[in-house]
């Protein structure tokens, strides 16, 4: 059986950093304020952001709420994310997407500041990502996966490690964030060729194509101790609960770690998402 890397443990030692920083700011007169901003009542967006709420106001962080009908004027759309944008008194922006096809996102990307963009969203951010520089903050999501590994003390460097999706929100960032610590990098998609091949030969997956239960013991090497870190999640109908993009048992007795679904990455991203809040707070003059 598969060590079993759960996102808890990890998720409650960002939350002691994050405490620690916002302690510090409080110190100086300094509360980190969060504003989200949310178009329409898609039900996976009103979860995370209550989520979201929950775990911020818990650490000292003040949470403002901007929601907006589904058919709201593109006009008012951006007179909102202009307010929080420039609010001195706002430090971070969680900014859900896609946006309404009327509303044009990249528009909206562009008017969000790096600085305030706590969960990877902009250009700028994902420069940063890209280049190892110090802009914005690198998408939540990708950095769970990160943090898991890294908690765990799984092996990077040297190793080869096998991205399955490309998206600018998880696939792209963690390939870059697996080669800045020395990983041997691939990237799957839907046009990659022989991706068993390439997962049966990597250390470490990544699985991020959204397919749920797509990855299964066929993926899987019978020589070498591979880690898993499953960034899907979806509800299943016929087993009536939330899956990952893994097959979790089928696979969970083939490999050397795998993290969970629920209660593996999801349980980081909310921790990270409120770290990146103090961080920009205590980045701010």
């Amino acid at each position: 059986m598969a060590e079993i890397l759960k996102g808890k443990p990890v998720a409650d030692k960002i939350t002691q950093q994050t405490e620690y920083i916002i302690k510090k700011l409080k110190e100086k007169g300094i509360t980190p304020k969060l504003a989200i901003l949310r178009v329409g009542e898609r039900k996976d967006d009103i979860a995370y952001e209550n989520a979201v709420s929950k775990r911020c106001e818990k650490v000292g962080i003040e949470v403002s709420r901007i929601t907006l009908p589904s058919d709201v004027k593109e006009k008012v759309f951006f007179d909102a994310l202009y307010d929080i944008s420039y609010d001195v008194k706002v430090h971070g922006i969680l900014m859900f997407q896609p946006l309404p096809k009327h509303i044009d996102s990249e528009a909206a990307r562009k008017m969000l500041p790096p600085e305030k963009d706590v969960d990877g969203a902009t250009s700028g951010s994902l420069a940063g990502v890209f280049t190892g520089e110090d802009l914005g903050f690198p998408p939540c999501t990708a950095k769970a996966a990160m943090e898991i590994l890294d908690y765990y003390n799984i092996e990077i460097s040297g190793k080869k490690a096998a991205v399955i999706g490309r998206s600018l929100v998880v696939g792209r960032p963690v390939a870059c964030m697996l080669m800045e610590e020395n990983a041997t990098v691939t990237v799957c998609h839907t046009k990659t060729k022989d991706v068993r091949e390439i997962t049966k030969a990597a250390d470490i997956i990544i699985a991020a194509s959204g397919q749920m239960e797509s990855i299964d013991e066929t993926y899987l090497s019978k020589d070498k101790d591979q880690t898993i870190i499953d960034v899907g999640i979806a509800w299943n109908e016929a087993k009536n609960k939330l899956c990952g993009d893994v097959l979790f048992e089928n696979v969970s007795e083939k490999v050397y770690a795998l993290t969970p679904v629920p209660g593996g990455v999801g349980a980081v991203t909310n921790s990270i998402l409120a770290l990146h809040v103090a961080e920009a707070a205590g980045r701010m003059k």
